[in-house]
């Protein structure tokens, strides 16, 4: 058994003749008689009390942590007593990703993790624990997908503290514990037909952006951010390198989602179209911080700027006083009734036209590989996962096939 057991009540002393009693201690009946007492693996001493009567389960303890020593599964008690508050907060403060990252993930924890689980001291979770969060997240947050995001990052928080030795073992990744399913409802492309009536339900000034969206696959923020030096005319292409984000409250400037610059070809139609709308709506200078409110500042002439010409566009404003308008507009959502906000258009935000885009590639008989990168996807595997079912179906192309063949 790795180190000894204290007997807090009891002395040992030396007798006249030279012989050792047992006799009481200052402290005899009061507070814990034990204490377990033990040399960690960093050289300092560790020690638990326990109450009289319960020796046995102090050399138990000693026992348990003699064992975790031996199987590399030794966890300090001191950190185990370290809370998910503490812990999570200090994860957060040592994150590297760049601050728009950080934010969305910071508040997945503090809102809807800490609140649960924060008080509960790491060394004590067990897989029960998460599968009861999990229960009230599915009560609080309906949507399946979100859950999921939410999921992952408190995962991450316990794998750091299991690579920390705060904890032997991640109870996220326990077999009786169950991700949150991905959202299995397929993508359903916009028509042709609602797409041109959003677009002519938009102000003059944004109207442009529909066909960015639905003619070239860029997403809301990189059309927000999108610059007069990305757009060359002469070659057919835009170069995606910039988007306008919200970072701590306020609008920066920052690369496309996972940094991932991009090239996207530019059809002449929706050329035509940004010379028009670069006519009537001159480009703007718009100066922004870089990344973060106190980042570096970069000016870019962007074609599209809030209403009055006074800055970049900012999505919930968009979104709220510009994009569902437009939806009621053309039919896509009812009406609000007087004082209440427009009805939830999670399946109709600005991200329908992406799709919109990827069907008619596809339609067209483009590749997953090439829409893969023109949508700014790392993995062709994800782009496949999620357009699949929009694929030339296999059966029409072999009826097609068998039909020529017996000409």
């Amino acid at each position: 058994m790795a180190g000894h057991i204290q007997d807090r009540w009891y002395k040992t002393e030396t007798t006249p003749n030279g012989k050792t009693t047992r006799v009481k201690s200052d402290r005899y009946g009061t507070g814990m008689r034990y204490r377990a007492r033990y040399i960690g693996p960093d050289g300092t001493e560790k020690s638990k009390s326990f109450p009289d009567g319960k020796k046995r389960l102090a050399e138990k303890w000693l026992t348990k942590i003699e064992a975790d020593m031996d199987s590399g599964r030794y966890v300090d008690p001191k950190a185990g007593q370290t809370t998910f508050r503490q812990y999570a907060e200090k994860w957060l403060q040592s994150q590297t990703t760049d601050p728009t990252t950080r934010e969305p993930v910071a508040v997945q924890i503090r809102r809807h993790a800490i609140p649960y689980l924060g008080s509960r001291p790491l060394g004590s979770f067990k897989p029960e624990h998460i599968r009861e969060w999990l229960g009230e997240l599915e009560r609080a947050l309906p949507a399946s997908s979100y859950r999921r995001v939410i999921f992952a990052s408190v995962s991450a928080v316990f794998t750091a503290a299991v690579d920390d030795e705060y904890l032997h073992r991640n109870p996220c990744q326990a077999s009786s514990v169950r991700a949150p399913a991905p959202n299995g409802a397929r993508v359903v492309p916009w028509t042709r037909q609602r797409t041109f009536a959003v677009r002519a339900a938009l102000p003059q000034e944004y109207q442009a952006m529909v066909d960015l969206g639905a003619g070239c696959g860029l997403r809301q923020g990189e059309i927000f951010g999108l610059c007069t030096d990305a757009i060359s005319f002469d070659t057919g292409w835009l170069h995606v390198a910039l988007q306008v984000k919200v970072s701590n409250g306020k609008l920066v400037f920052a690369r496309p989602k996972r940094d991932k610059e991009r090239d996207v070809p530019l059809p002449d139609r929706v050329a035509h179209t940004l010379k028009h709308h670069m006519e009537a709506h001159p480009p703007v200078s718009v100066t922004l911080p870089w990344l973060r409110p106190d980042g570096p500042l970069l000016t870019k002439r962007l074609l599209f700027t809030r209403a009055n010409g006074e800055g970049a566009v900012r999505r919930t404003d968009f979104n709220t006083r510009v994009w569902k308008p437009a939806l009621v507009k053309a039919g896509v959502l009812p009406e609000p009734e007087p004082g209440k906000r427009h009805a939830s258009a999670r399946e109709d935000g600005m991200h329908a036209l992406r799709h919109f885009y990827a069907s008619v590639l596809l339609d067209a008989g483009e590749n997953i590989k090439a829409l893969s990168t023109y949508l700014g996807h790392t993995d062709p595997g994800f782009t496949l996962r999620v357009y699949t079912h929009l694929l030339p179906s296999s059966d029409g192309r072999t009826r097609d096939a068998i039909d020529t063949t017996w000409e």
